[in-house]
């Protein structure tokens, strides 16, 4: 496992800048900037609020992440004189050339925004996020926020469902790389995935810019490679115990080769000589990580019996090999014969070492067959996910929106034919209710200026999943999620690191009552509308329905 870089908040802000360029946007939003600076409202004070409609995978929460990338992105916004040449050839000849001096000098010193920590576990229709400041610039920034958002919070969310899945014990390996949506996707995964619970990446680039722990084993293809021990170069490894005298390992290996199949009653006939070689050749490469795959031909007759072998020449040598891994077959069945068999050598070649050998399980893992997996006795130390993690074959999209909810301190709200597209009006501020137990049961989305629900007191609210009932409850504990994350230019809360935010996952789950962590089936929690900001919301909604026949007026 590679140590994590001491520099990865300078590589991760370059990052940003490259990758999350003020022209990743969508087109409407500069056309939506030049018709608002036409008329003169450009700097009108605005409030948009990002949030998603419906908890992904079926589940009962899900994970904000991205908030980091968010403030970088923020922080480095600005227009430069390319971009702006390029934007003047694709809109239209009638743009006032003005329009695009003003784009020259934007930036987001006037933004502010307000949201909820990266890394807690949030709801459907919570604001995770308020940004203010001038109409135009917010507007500009919609379409780059909403993407740096909703697939990390997408894949954070999977991670920790895989998690979920395997238990708090059996370390998980995200290998996703080659089966990402392209190197963004890919570095995007390995880094959310671990913040989201796994331990490990396979990706290196993600070790060198983010710190994620990297770990691998070996490809089936560096085994196939081999035919023969003539391959084998060097033939001799030196001991660790300080003796110089190189010692002929192949030798020594064919020696424990014999023995084992001694002890284990196998066929020498049946083992593979290349695999046996290129066993040889990566244990002296390093013969203190070796972990090979040993399903690249038989496990039983030949993988499992090279494994051994050459695991007992290094530990004769005071090396420690590392373990297997399996990729193919009935991973349950085929971990326990290993296991057997490590336990059998340990014992009667007296190598204690053979009784902490790791295992690794690794063959298109899913959700489900983690589930099964835990279901079924088995000695899997180490899973690895790939496709199904990265790619999130569940969901494919987290659906995060972004939407105006306030322009020259005047509410505004998208009423909808579709109730659920429609949106709440006003700034506000997010409340967590904490019960006797420690759980979390309610998010309370208020009115930014109403007073802040009291521990002890009881709060009337209308949760979002009734139509008019109104409910009472007592918190325990009361918790202010939303924080000040960026004023006048400037990041003002710290930057943490990937291992930071992946502690606070846990930390933040914890408190998640296990109903509603539930897999399949979780309890619903419940999100709920202050009475105040539920009245500004019927009185909107009255009042757009009695100004609809405007066009009649005098």
């Amino acid at each position: 496992m590679a140590a994590p870089s001491s520099n990865t908040c300078g590589l991760t802000e370059r990052s940003i800048r490259e990758r999350v360029p003020p022209l990743l946007t969508d087109l409407y939003q500069v056309t939506m900037a030049y018709a608002y600076w036409r008329t003169g409202r450009h700097q009108e004070p605005a409030v948009f609020e990002l949030f998603f409609r419906n908890n992904p995978f079926g589940g009962g929460f899900t994970l904000f992440a991205g908030m980091q990338d968010c403030l970088l992105f923020l922080r480095s916004f600005h227009f430069t004189d390319e971009d702006v040449e390029f934007l003047r050839s694709v809109l239209p000849p009638a743009t006032d050339p003005a329009f695009f001096q003003f784009l020259r000098g934007l930036d987001c010193s006037g933004v502010t925004l307000r949201a909820i920590p990266e890394g807690t576990v949030v709801f459907a229709r919570v604001p995770l996020m308020e940004v203010a400041g001038p109409l135009a610039v917010v507007q500009l920034l919609e379409t780059s926020l909403l993407c740096l958002v909703n697939y990390a919070s997408l894949v954070c969310s999977n991670a920790a469902r895989f998690r979920l899945a395997a238990g708090p014990k059996r370390k998980l390996l995200e290998l996703g790389l080659r089966r990402a949506q392209g190197p963004d996707g890919g570095l995007t995964a390995s880094r959310y995935t671990h913040i989201g619970g796994f331990d490990f990446t396979s990706n290196v680039q993600a070790g060198l810019q983010y710190g994620v722990p990297v770990a691998g084993t070996m490809a089936h293809s560096y085994v196939t490679s081999f035919t023969s021990l003539e391959e084998v170069l060097p033939k001799t490894l030196v001991a660790v115990n300080g003796d110089s005298t190189p010692v002929d390992i192949i030798l020594l290996t064919k020696g424990w080769l014999s023995r084992v199949c001694e002890l284990l009653g196998s066929q020498p006939g049946k083992i593979h000589e290349g695999e046996l070689a290129a066993f040889l050749s990566y244990a002296i490469a390093y013969p203190q990580n070796f972990l090979p795959v040993i399903d690249s031909f038989s496990v039983g007759c030949s993988g499992l019996l090279n494994f051994c072998a050459v695991a007992l020449a290094l530990c004769e040598l005071d090396y420690k090999p590392l373990g297997v891994r399996l990729d193919s077959g009935d991973l349950c069945r085929q971990s326990l014969e290993v296991r057997r068999v490590f336990r059998l050598c340990s014992k009667h070649f007296c190598v204690s070492a053979f009784d902490s050998l790791t295992i690794v399980g690794t063959n298109n893992i899913t959700e489900q067959s983690m589930v099964e997996l835990n279901e079924k006795e088995n000695e899997i130390d180490v899973v690895g996910v790939g496709t199904h993690l990265v790619t999130c074959t569940q969901q494919p999209s987290l659906g995060c929106v972004y939407k105006l909810v306030e322009v020259r301190a005047s509410p505004r709200m998208k009423i909808s034919e579709d109730p659920e597209k429609s949106t709440v009006p006003g700034r506000k501020a997010v409340y967590r209710l904490i019960d006797a137990e420690g759980h979390a049961f309610l998010d309370l989305v208020c009115l930014v200026a109403e007073a802040p629900p009291e521990a002890g007191v009881s709060v009337s609210c209308y949760p979002l999943s009734c139509d008019t009932s109104c409910v009472s409850v007592i918190p325990a504990q009361v918790i202010c999620l939303r924080q000040d994350m960026f004023t006048k230019g400037q990041v003002t809360q710290p930057l943490c690191s990937a291992t930071e935010t992946r502690a606070k996952v846990q930390s933040s789950l914890h408190t998640l009552h296990p109903r509603h962590k539930r897999l399949q089936e979780p309890d619903s929690y419940t999100v709920a509308l202050s009475e105040k900001l539920h009245t500004l919301v019927t009185e909107i909604r009255e009042g757009s329905s009695n100004n609809s026949n405007f066009l009649l007026a005098n």
